[in-house]
């Protein structure tokens, strides 16, 4: 591989499905990757050249779709886009999926996948030799929850003991929040209400890294004891693609877990708002916190990409 990097490639494991793989040093390094390579974007123009990736969609996709495929592009590689979205295009249903990833591996550098469920990326990467990058999946988010704490820290600085409230479910964005943050040393309050915590397994995983960090992995049902003097308040949708029948029911269970600018008001003076979007305005949020001077979702949604081209940069 050709760059003109100044920043040394990342030791990490070949694949990023969860964010577990990846030690508490590498996963400062690669902040520090992400903002070498927003402050300095030609020095790496060259590192996918000649490289095809295949991007695999089973969602419908905004943000994670063009932050991919005008990374990959900016870095000289070429986007091969497989759009999985219709229920008769799911992936195993013409073939298996262990037959998609030997195929792939055939002809494409790597993979990028958004799924409805994580065993799928497994597969694949079980089956693959070349990197597999969840994209999105029922249980982690490891793009986004990265580039939420590179938008931390551009604005805060040094993250250990900073104090990040998540208010809502706990899905697939909490989860990937509690790897992230107990290998950055962060303090992190998630309040859920009871029945939507998150997997117990992450959980113990988290607070099992986070003895070594020094982070704080904390778990409430009370989003006002968690907001309490917090730098950053964070929630998601109510309702992830794939829960959608529950969504009646959620919107009634969450209700008293809506950001708006009273929840805020507990925050510290200078806290930001986050949300990794699409959001609903009204329901997990009210339109004055997500369009308002705290807001950072915009930027949030601008680091995917630098976060990602660094993320392609270590594993490519």
């Amino acid at each position: 591989m050709t760059t003109t990097s100044l920043v040394a490639p990342i030791s990490l494991s070949t694949d990023l499905l969860t964010g577990a793989e990846w030690s508490p040093a590498h996963t400062r390094d690669l902040l520090h990757l992400s903002a070498d390579i927003k402050a300095r974007p030609i020095r790496y123009a060259s590192t996918l050249h000649g490289k095809f990736i295949a991007l695999i969609f089973e969602k419908p996709s905004l943000r994670t779709r063009v932050t991919f495929d005008v990374g990959i592009q900016s870095m000289g590689g070429s986007v091969v886009f497989l759009d999985h979205t219709q229920a008769s295009a799911s992936l195993g249903a013409r073939e298996s999926i262990a037959d998609v990833a030997r195929n792939l591996e055939r002809w494409v550098h790597g993979i990028v996948a958004r799924v409805y469920h994580q065993r799928v990326l497994e597969e694949m990467a079980a089956n693959a030799n070349i990197p597999v990058i969840n994209a999105l999946s029922d249980k982690f988010h490891p793009c986004q929850a990265l580039a939420d704490f590179f938008t931390l820290e551009e604005r805060f600085g040094a993250l250990r003991s900073f104090k990040l409230a998540y208010v809502g479910d706990g899905n697939n964005v909490c989860h990937s929040l509690i790897y992230l943050a107990a290998r950055l040393g962060v303090h992190l309050r998630v309040a859920t209400p009871p029945d939507y915590a998150p997997l117990p397994e992450v959980v113990a995983d988290g607070k099992r890294v986070a003895r070594e960090t020094r982070a704080k992995i904390e778990l409430m049902t009370d989003p006002r004891e968690a907001v309490s003097g917090a730098l950053a308040v964070y929630t998601d949708s109510w309702t992830s693609m794939g829960f959608e029948e529950e969504g009646e029911i959620r919107n009634a269970v969450f209700q008293p877990y809506q950001v708006n600018a009273e929840l805020m008001s507990l925050a510290a003076p200078d806290a930001v708002f986050m949300h990794c979007l699409p959001a609903h305005r009204g329901l997990e949020v009210t339109p004055e916190v997500l369009d308002g001077a705290q807001s950072v979702v915009l930027d949030q949604s601008e680091n995917r990409m630098y976060v990602q081209k660094a993320i392609l940069h270590t594993l490519f």
